[in-house]
């Protein structure tokens, strides 16, 4: 997220955008509660929109 995003916004998006394929949990929700990060990415990943190379 953070080559997507930079940084300080990364962190930022992963504690404020909720996302309906996690649950209705922000990224960091979802870790916090066990969600394996590769699933994780994945919701990033296509919520941001990022190319395949990415994936």
């Amino acid at each position: 997220m953070e080559d997507a995003l930079g940084a300080s916004y990364a962190r930022s998006w992963a504690s404020q955008f909720v996302m309906g394929a996690l649950g209705g949990r922000t990224a960091q929700e979802a870790l916090d509660a066990g969600v394996p990060p590769k699933e994780v990415w994945a919701a990033v990943w296509a919520a941001l929109g990022l190319p395949e190379r990415d994936r």
